[in-house]
């Protein structure tokens, strides 16, 4: 049983404007400190920007409007806190307390993702699909039933009838679909709107990728300062999940689909 949202669901525009946030701190600095909490829908959209790099609020509105479109920005962007950026000063450590478990992805998993971007291909608007068993649950706005009947005839298509969807029916927020995000893996944080030096994206990222690697679940927690998490030097978790980041076009194309 999985549940899948596309990159138009509110939840994820949320996520997406706080991944384009921290794309744009890594490009002002080499190893900016970011955390980026998102809250939108009903023509406003509201940002906390805890951060060592000097944003320009303009260029947070710019974000803004690409990604959501014509809402009210409500930027507030503060220092972080000193003892927090004290922590990074002479070596990369782990930048918060965690848990972490990465699971294998199923294949019933795998067969939603597939289906949930197909859809998305064709209709690149607000949706969420459900697959249990042979169960498949498909809610997809701005298209007609008719239309995705012939594409799923066996599936429970739009259960109220046709949407419009977006944020000015829902509202969104940041890391609020980790389950569409990571299937069954766990965390105690979330993947989105922070920089590599938190424990919520690396370790969350290495995690998974190795469970996948392995084929087993694994297990992981640490304290914030830890300078290794098990066997592995928290500096090489960063450069792993920065490879991942990259590989996959950056922050704001990672809070598109989550991990898989």
């Amino acid at each position: 049983m999985i549940e899948k949202v596309n990159p138009k669901h509110p939840d994820k525009i949320a996520d997406r404007i706080a991944g384009a946030i921290v794309d744009l701190a890594y490009k002002l600095e080499k190893e900016p400190k970011v955390a980026v909490e998102v809250l939108i829908g009903h023509g406003k959209c509201h940002v906390i920007i805890e951060t060592s790099v000097d944003f320009e609020k303009k260029s947070i509105h710019r974000i803004i409007r690409r990604i959501a479109g014509v809402v009210h920005p409500d930027v507030n962007i503060v220092s972080q806190d000193k003892k927090l950026n004290k922590n990074q000063n002479d070596k990369i450590r782990c930048g918060d307390n965690g848990i972490f478990k990465g699971m294998p992805i199923t294949k019933e998993q795998k067969e939603l993702s597939r289906i949930a971007r197909n859809i998305y291909s064709q209709y690149p608007y607000d949706g969420k699909y459900i697959l249990d068993g042979d169960k498949l649950i498909i809610c997809q706005s701005n298209v007609k039933t008719k239309v995705l009947k012939k594409l799923y005839p066996n599936a429970t298509i739009n259960p109220l009838g046709n949407w419009t969807g977006g944020t000015d029916v829902d509202t969104g927020a940041t890391n609020r679909k980790l389950g569409s995000d990571m299937a069954d893996s766990v965390t105690g944080g979330g993947l989105h709107g922070k920089d590599l030096s938190k424990a919520d994206v690396s370790v969350n990222i290495y995690a998974f990728l190795r469970a996948q690697q392995l084929q087993s679940p694994v297990e992981f927690s640490c304290a914030i300062g830890d300078e290794n998490i098990g066997d592995m030097p928290y500096e090489e978790i960063v450069r792993i999940a920065k490879e991942y980041i990259d590989s996959v076009g950056g922050f704001e194309k990672f809070a598109e689909w989550g991990l898989f």
